[in-house]
């Protein structure tokens, strides 16, 4: 079997190219990108990728076997389009399989709700390939609040619109694990799983913070209009909706999942206590 990764030149896309690399050998995993240069260092061969250029993406999937789709960075409708490239060049070149990186949230009611739409679409799309097909959906990455700490800090708080909400986080090298199984193990196929760890809340997410890196951190709620208003204005009318967005859908509870991790790779999530421990060291 000869397995490909697309957007390998990405966090998520590397981090699945590398773990797949180690499970099954480098010489049996082709990187897709868009600029190859970008993904330099991952040990594979790296092909261009480019989700708008269908002509190129039949050529670099050529003798692949099964396929992980990483979701495109596009506006919502741009990028249902641009899946359906893949799709229809996967389908041309011979993949049997594809898996695709989906995501968890609110299908409605929100600013982020757009983004989570066209991911169901993708979905439907690769249920309808007539392909065999597994799909993860994400739970929401928690590296973004390790970056964050400094601003943490100098606020001395953590402030959104979660509320009491439970989140299901996780991280892209947990992800990456997730997606090598559902690739390589034809018992997921068909499957749609939720790849998350143990939700927990914001006051949580302080407190772990706080332990690990001796700070005295506070949770604070704020109303989704504030939240948007205030990420707006640090990030743009773009970006800011969307972050205020998924802080709601934590809010609402569509983030607050058990999740099916274990069930695909077979053994549990990591544990937040370790992940924390681990940065602490």
């Amino acid at each position: 079997m000869t397995y490909a990764v697309t957007a390998v030149s990405g966090q998520l896309g590397r981090e699945i190219a590398l773990t797949l690399a180690r499970q099954v050998g480098p010489e049996r995993v082709i990187g897709l990108a868009r600029s190859p240069e970008k993904a330099s260092g991952l040990g594979i061969a790296v092909r261009p990728g480019d989700y708008d250029q269908p002509d190129q993406l039949r050529s670099s999937l050529a003798g692949v076997d099964a396929l992980v789709l990483v979701s495109g960075m596009a506006p919502p409708d741009e990028r249902i389009g641009q899946h359906r490239n893949v799709i229809a060049a996967a389908k041309a070149a011979g993949v049997a399989k594809i898996v695709y990186t989906s995501i968890q949230g609110p299908e409605a009611g929100t600013p982020f709700s757009p983004i989570v739409q066209s991911n169901r679409q993708t979905e439907a799309d690769i249920r309808a390939s007539g392909l065999d097909w597994a799909i993860g959906r994400n739970g929401i990455y928690i590296e973004p609040d390790i970056a964050y700490l400094d601003s943490y800090r100098a606020r001395g708080e953590i402030a959104n619109s979660a509320g009491d909400g439970r989140c299901g986080y996780t991280t892209r090298s947990e992800l990456a694990c997730a997606y090598a199984a559902l690739l390589i193990r034809a018992e997921m196929n068909g499957t749609i799983a939720n790849l998350n760890g143990v939700p927990i809340t914001q006051a949580e997410l302080a407190q772990h913070l706080n332990a690990t890196f001796g700070i005295d951190l506070s949770y604070r709620a704020m109303s989704p209009d504030a939240y948007v208003a205030d990420r707006t204005a640090e990030l743009g009318p773009f970006i800011g909706p969307i972050i205020g967005g998924i802080y709601d859908g934590i809010r609402q509870g569509a983030y607050d999942t058990p999740g099916d991790f274990e069930a695909v790779t077979g053994r549990p999530h990591q544990s937040w206590g370790d992940y924390f421990s681990h940065l602490a060291d």
